[in-house]
């Protein structure tokens, strides 16, 4: 019988998006509060390939994704998406900007075979986590690159996209064969 054991650490991605540049440094800020670090940061690039968050974020958005230095275990993933929710609530509760929604953060987890998002959507194709928390495999790497699924968003489809992930796993890579411990999680309001 094969015994269970511990899943090494992953690194941590985050999307980030809004129409308002500061909305994009006031999120970024917060995300290096918590999580250290930004190792690998994407190009802005736009998020026309939908208009599903026009109702709440308004047009004209602008992407990033940001890799942090930290590695972290996989199981905080549902931790890390219900701060992100909280700062959502918390940038919009601001009331600086017209839209409900000013800014949207997305995490999600990189490891050598995947890349995964974390969501509070269900559907057919992703698993529960805990708390509200589902997660999905977004990309697949095969045969030396990562290869989308049916259900794939068609922002992460894309070239820049893909060349960006496939740079994150490179330094990945590189990054665990460093001796190197996973990142703890931040401290609780008890300590």
């Amino acid at each position: 019988m094969a015994e269970p054991k511990t899943h090494s650490p992953v690194a941590l991605v985050v999307a980030v998006f809004s129409r308002h540049p500061e909305a994009f440094a006031w999120g970024r800020s917060q995300l290096e509060s918590l999580h250290g670090p930004i190792a690998l940061a994407s190009v802005e690039f736009p998020f026309s390939q939908t208009d599903y968050y026009e109702r709440s974020m308004g047009a004209d958005l602008r992407k990033q994704l940001l890799v942090f230095h930290a590695l972290i275990a996989p199981d905080r993933l549902p931790d890390i998406k219900l701060r992100t929710n909280a700062l959502e609530r918390e940038i919009a509760a601001q009331s600086q900007w017209p839209e409900a929604r000013p800014l949207n953060l997305d995490p999600g987890l990189l490891t050598l075979g995947k890349f995964q998002l974390a969501t509070v959507k269900d559907q057919a194709h992703r698993i529960y986590l805990r708390d509200g928390i589902f997660a999905e495999v977004t990309l697949r790497y095969e045969a030396g690159a990562f290869v989308p699924w049916p259900w794939t968003y068609a922002d992460y489809r894309q070239p820049l996209v893909l060349d960006f992930l496939q740079a994150a796993r490179d330094w990945y890579y590189r990054r665990i064969r460093e001796p190197a411990t996973i990142s703890p999680p931040p401290p609780t309001s008890s300590e």
